[in-house]
């Protein structure tokens, strides 16, 4: 059975309320009263709810094995930083960093989006896409089975989140024209938190790789094929745990076997 999202805090003591969109859930799945369903809080911990009642858009439900569990999140830190694409690839982007392990996920109205979020007449829009993300987030962990739920950041220019101060000292621009290999740079690098920048479809300008540059970005390469702004993000998020995830597991061997 899948986990479900109930928002903390919980109370092992006395019934817990069901929010009317877990109970709508629940009842979609025809899940009855009397059965045991896994929940979660978004913040890394789970429990097991037992359902007590459900009637309407409101329920009942007792609460046990409350305790903190983050085991599928990687030890480092991967932020997605996304250009602006239309239609529905970005719902398909943010479903699929998260279902990959990104941590954060940050929209960026660049040259070329087709879609334009950033201008003070398009805040409502900005704000009710935010909100839709943000409902794709909670799905995506309930069906891959996290228990921190990815972060996505205000739709913002380019340029200017390249002003603010960011964290990770590791930054990658993704363009296929750069002749620095993703996979090189990974390697002698070595886990540590990561900003992997996308574009929007056609790509960055040279003007915003030039911008992303002095920020500190290196421009790197997925390979020899042009890939979709959809699809670069996942493999780029893919390769990151396939070559750091393989070193820290050689580092954990070497450890047992000194040990």
């Amino acid at each position: 059975m899948p986990q479900f999202y109930l928002p903390s805090p919980w109370q092992s003591e006395k019934p817990t309320e069901l929010t009317p969109e877990l109970a709508h859930h629940l009842r979609v799945r025809r899940i009855p009263p009397g059965e045991n369903f896994p929940i979660f809080d978004g913040k890394g911990q789970i429990g097991q709810a037992h359902l007590l009642s459900l009637t309407g858009k409101s329920g009942l439900a007792q609460i046990s094995q409350i305790r903190s569990d983050t085991h599928r999140e990687s030890p480092y830190a991967i932020t997605l930083a996304q250009g602006l694409a239309g239609g529905d690839k970005m719902d398909w982007t943010v479903e699929k960093a998260v279902e990959t392990g990104a941590q954060v996920i940050a929209p960026l109205q660049c040259e070329r989006s087709v879609l334009k979020l950033t201008r003070s007449s398009d805040q409502e829009r900005a704000q009710k896409r935010l909100l839709h993300w943000v409902g794709i987030v909670q799905a995506a962990c309930e069906q891959c089975d996290r228990t921190v739920f990815t972060q996505v950041e205000p739709i913002q220019n380019l340029a200017d989140y390249l002003k603010a101060p960011q964290k990770p000292s590791l930054k990658l621009l993704l363009s296929p024209d750069a002749t620095q290999s993703m996979y090189s740079v990974l390697l002698e690098n070595g886990p540590q938190d990561i900003i992997l920048m996308i574009g929007p479809e056609g790509g960055h300008s040279p003007e915003e790789e030039a911008l992303a540059e002095r920020a500190g970005y290196q421009i790197v390469s997925l390979g020899s094929r042009v890939l979709r702004t959809e699809t670069a993000g996942i493999v780029a998020i893919t390769a990151v745990h396939s070559v750091w995830d393989a070193q820290i597991q050689k580092e954990l061997q070497k450890a047992l076997n000194n040990s």
